[in-house]
This record gives C-alpha cells, sequence and structure tokens, in this order.
C-alpha cells in the first residue's frame, strides 16, 4: 500500500446498483473491500409496460403499446435519498470517513432531458407523453428502427457495424433515438440531451454531465474516437442528421475517473459529505468484473439476474458475430472490453413460475417451507440430464446474442400430457445455458478463447443452475464472493476516483473477491449436454436464421390485433 493509500485505510466508500426493479446501495472499506451495510429500495413506479402511472399523468389513461418498457427518474433519486443513508446507518460507519461514491446502471436506459438534465416527463405538458418517459433497457420496441439502421450500416460498408457483431440492437441509443423521432417528433425536438441514465444519475450527483466511455461505446456506437456519421443519419431520416451533435456529443469521462465533486442537493439527499468523489458512471455489469477480481484475458463474467450479461477482457482486437460490442478499456485501460448478452434468464424463470405453475405446486413448496423456485429446482436437481425429454429456446424476451433479434420469442418442444411443471422449468434453465455456450462458442471460434467463466448476480445461489451451466458449457465456475458484485464494483470505482487506488487493477487486488472453480464440470452429464445442445443448436439457426419467421409474423399479429382492440375500445 502506497502512502497515499495508508491514509484512506479508515476510509469508505458507497457503491449504487441501479437494476430493473430496484437500486441497491452498499458501504466498503477501502482498505479491503469488507462490506459493512447495505440497503435496498425498489422503484415505487417499477417498470411501465402497459400504461403509464396515473399519479403523474393526473389521472388519464394513458396505454403502451406491444414491446414498450418506460422508468421514472424520480424513482432513481429515491434511491439516493432512502437506501443511500439506510446503508450508512446499517454499517454503522461516521458518514465523514465516506470519501467517494460510484454507481452503476442497467444500460442501454436512456433518459430525454432539457439542458439542465431535468427529465422530459417532469416538464409542464409532458407527463401524459410515453416518449417523455425513461426508456429501460429492456424496450423493444424500436425494433423496426434497428432493421433500418443495420441494413443502412451494412449497405454503406460503415466500418464501425463489425465492432457489434455485425448488428446494432434495438435496445441501444441510437435506434431508441430513432424512434423518438419518428413516433413523437414533438417530444423529439424538445429533448435537448438524449442521456444514459447511468450518466444522468450521476449528472444528479454532482451537477456536471459526463459521458461515461462504457456505455458511449457499447451502446452510443463511439468508435475510434467519433459516433455514426452525420451523412449516415440523415440517410436514416434528413431530420436525425444532427443527431449526435444536438442530443449526444459530450465530454468522455473514463471509468474511475472523477466524474466531479458531490453537490450540496445531493449530500443533503445521501447524507454524505458534501465536495466528495463521484465517479464516471458505468454499467452494472461492466462494473462486476473488477468486482470479481476478472480483469485478465480469457476470463468471461456472466452477470446473472433479469438477464445475463457477458464481459470479459482481452489483448486482441476481433470480430466477434452476434456480439453486443468491443471497446478499447471498455472494462478495464489496456484491454479490449467485450460484451454479449441474453434478454432473458431470471425473467424467464419468473414468468414461468408466475404464469405457469398449477396450484398443488405452489401448496406443496408451501408444506416444504420454500419458495416455487427452490421447490421446482429441488424436484428439476433429482432427474438425469434428459430425463424431460424437452428442449426449450430461451427468448421470450428475444435473443441479444448471437442473432440480435427482439421480434424472436421463447418455444418448448417435446411436451406431452406426462410433461410436469419441474420439467419445464429445468428446460428452461437448460435452454439459458445453451445460450451461453452459444456466445463462448462465438467468442473461442472468433480467436477470443475463454477459459473460466465467473458468475455473478442472485441467480449464483441456484446450485442446480450452477452446475448445469458448468456441464452445459465445460467450463469452470467461479463466484464473485460478494452477493452484490455490482455494487461492489461501483465501490472500487469510487475508490479510484477518490484517489485511494492508483487505478482499477490495485483496487481489484486488494478489493475484489472471488471464489475459485466452485463448479466444476461432470463428464458424464457433459456428454449428455453435447447431444442436447446439437438439437437446440438446429432449433436455434432453424427459427432465428431464416428456416422459419413464424416468430415474427406471430409479432406482427399480436400488434396488429391489440391496435384493433384499442381502436374499438376507443370508438365506444
Amino acid at each position: 500500500m502506497t502512502e497515499h493509500e495508508h491514509d484512506h485505510e479508515d476510509a469508505y466508500v458507497v457503491g449504487v446498483d441501479y437494476g430493473t426493479l430496484s437500486g441497491r446501495a452498499l458501504v466498503v472499506r477501502v482498505s479491503d473491500g469488507a462490506e459493512l451495510g447495505s440497503a435496498v429500495h425498489p422503484y415505487r413506479h417499477a417498470v411501465l409496460e402497459r400504461c403509464l402511472p396515473s399519479d403523474l399523468t393526473g389521472g388519464a389513461e394513458v396505454a403502451l403499446e406491444p414491446d414498450w418498457a418506460l422508468q421514472v427518474p424520480q424513482d432513481y433519486r429515491e434511491v439516493l435519498q432512502v437506501a443511500v443513508p439506510a446503508a450508512v446507518e446499517a454499517a454503522g460507519v461516521d458518514p465523514s470517513r465516506v470519501i467517494g461514491i460510484a454507481t452503476d446502471f442497467t444500460a442501454c436506459t436512456m433518459v430525454p432531458t432539457l439542458h439542465d438534465g431535468t427529465p422530459l416527463n417532469e416538464v409542464d405538458g409532458y407527463a401524459d407523453r410515453p416518449h417523455a418517459y425513461v426508456k429501460l433497457w429492456k424496450h423493444h420496441a424500436a425494433q423496426a428502427q434497428a432493421d433500418r439502421i443495420n441494413a443502412l450500416a451494412a449497405q454503406r460498408g460503415e466500418t464501425w457495424l463489425a465492432r457489434y457483431g455485425g448488428l446494432l440492437s434495438s435496445e441501444w441509443e441510437l435506434a431508441k433515438g430513432l424512434q423518438l423521432l419518428e413516433e413523437d417528433p414533438d417530444v423529439y425536438a424538445r429533448t435537448e440531451r438524449w442521456v444514459e441514465a447511468a450518466d444522468w444519475i450521476v449528472w444528479e450527483l454532482c451537477g456536471t454531465y459526463v459521458r461515461n466511455a462504457c456505455s458511449a461505446g457499447y451502446k452510443g456506437v463511439l468508435q475510434d474516437g467519433a459516433y455514426p456519421s452525420a451523412d449516415f443519419l440523415a440517410a436514416l431520416n434528413p431530420a436525425f442528421a444532427d443527431y449526435v451533435e444536438t442530443k449526444v456529443e459530450q465530454p468522455i469521462g473514463q471509468l474511475g475517473d472523477r466524474a466531479g465533486s458531490l453537490s450540496a442537493r445531493a449530500a443533503a439527499w445521501t447524507g454524505l459529505p458534501e465536495g466528495i468523489a463521484v465517479a464516471v458512471g458505468n454499467v452494472d455489469a461492466h462494473v462486476s468484473a473488477p468486482a470479481a477480481q476478472a480483469v485478465d484475458h480469457g476470463q468471461m463474467v456472466a452477470i446473472m439476474g433479469t438477464s445475463t450479461c457477458h464481459v470479459m477482457s482481452a489483448g486482441v482486437l476481433r470480430e466477434v458475430p452476434g456480439m453486443c460490442g468491443v471497446v478499447d478499456g471498455g472494462i478495464v485501460a489496456g484491454s479490449w472490453g467485450y460484451e454479449a448478452g441474453q434478454s432473458g434468464v431470471g425473467d424467464i424463470f419468473g414468468w414461468f413460475v408466475e404464469h405457469g405453475v398449477p396450484p398443488y405446486i405452489h401448496a406443496e413448496a408451501a408444506a416444504a417451507g420454500r419458495s416455487v423456485h427452490e421447490h421446482l429446482t429441488a424436484l428439476a436437481a433429482q432427474q438425469e440430464v434428459g430425463e424431460h425429454g424437452l428442449v426449450a429456446l430461451d427468448w421470450h424476451s428475444g435473443n441479444r446474442s448471437v442473432l440480435v433479434d427482439h421480434e424472436l420469442s421463447g418455444l418448448v418442444v417435446g411436451q406431452t400430457l406426462a410433461t410436469r411443471p419441474e420439467d419445464v422449468y429445468r428446460a428452461l434453465i437448460e435452454a439459458t445455458a445453451f445460450g451461453t455456450r452459444t456466445i463462448i462458442e462465438a467468442f473461442t471460434s472468433s480467436g477470443v478463447p475463454v477459459e473460466e467463466l465467473v458468475v455473478a448476480g442472485g441467480l449464483s445461489k441456484n446450485h442446480l443452475l450452477m452446475q448445469v451451466y458448468a456441464d452445459v458449457t465445460r467450463l469452470p465456475l467461479s463466484v464473485v464472493g460478494s452477493e452484490q458484485g455490482p455494487a461492489l464494483g461501483s465501490a472500487l470505482h469510487a475508490a479510484v476516483a477518490a484517489g485511494a487506488y492508483a487505478d482499477i487493477r490495485a483496487a481489484a487486488k486488494a478489493m475484489g473477491s472471488v471464489q475459485r472453480g466452485v463448479f466444476v464440470p461432470d463428464e458424464e452429464s457433459a456428454l449428455a449436454y453435447d447431444a442436447l445442445f446439437a438439437e437446440y443448436t438446429a432449433l436455434h439457426d432453424h427459427f432465428g436464421r431464416g428456416g422459419n419467421d413464424v416468430m415474427h409474423r406471430l409479432r406482427t399479429v399480436r400488434r396488429d390485433a391489440v391496435r384493433r382492440r384499442r381502436t374499438r375500445k376507443d370508438a365506444s
């Protein structure tokens, strides 16, 4: 420890992890990464998927189209006002000893704002306009725009396209921004800043708007110092030509840098000292790699929650089909940071438990004193590989990698009258593992070998799921030592921003935590899964690569039917 680092032995930092449904604050000791206290605050409005909240629209009923997912910015501020003070109190530390705060966010989550950062839904006259709200990462209603972006980029030979595996996602800034322009030009015109939530919350904390290099690179299509050209944007839509110049362009902050100092307003919210370091924003998945000490080449970190994000660093630049992006310094300085992902994982298991499980399973679970998830896991764990006779596609939220198509949907093949809930539950777990193997094979075959899988997130507690992943991928599974990987990762970046460590590698060594090789592949199970994976791959390619376009056609049928029903309702 250097003399400067020694000064911070009794100092603390706060990491705040903004997830899909809640925000978590974690207080961490700078000297050794000890986690001393945490608190969670659920978002009051959760995810808006069917309608805008009547408490904000003045009672007006404003329905949302299919595939929309919005959030309310005030819910994010309340995490700072509630969870941060509660975490400090739980830690029992003197707030004056806190030297820095850092945040991470789901991405790509976009906030339309005025020049001063005011979210548009808080501007008079805009509370009943869906496009004035935050577009959450899983807002998939911009697929038509994404398709046009990809087709035009391929046609024009745009060099940046290969950095994203050949396809940009409908989840990202560009598609969502184009959707905003084309579906509500008035809200687009009023939008003076198109801001990643990861940067917006930092802006709220310190009063300075700095774009973080991670989001700008992976989600904003910033490559080699440039965004897509005005000429390209104008070819999409003439009114889109100045999108970068007027809505997006902003100074770039490197990960671990200081974005600014905690403002008096934010100090009052959090109970932390005014003037302490506020780190440049970051993405939930990417901050988790240093928390797991996974900053070396060949270590893929899978952050598993409602969705899964796969990140890894490498010393080489390669074009991996269907990857979400490769960014110089996107995870740690001096390495190429790669990202891939699965749009639905825990969300799929949650959907099945909520909508597909009969009352007798709930009764059995209650009698056994465990949750429905735990009960189904226990029943499924008794099976041999393949005993259920099923294979599923994990596309209930579309496919992020490697197909980059959010118009795809879920599928279970092999159901009979003998099929039971635990059979489907296990098949869904296996499908998500097959999805991860598909991603790993894409990386390895492209010259970016994956040698270890490090798992973070709540799903790592499910031993059946973890063993299935080890068997399917034939890789040893390490587990982040913290149950709060992203929040710990943010805390590490706060320590670097405060000057306690020279860089994120030094902070990871001192404050990170990982348990190596907790789950190892079983060869007999791995062989059995090879056969099932072949079936998964056949289905994957048939439905995902043009063999049968039925999933896309059904999406169109659904949207048309919803619009007809709403038209009839409005007419009556």
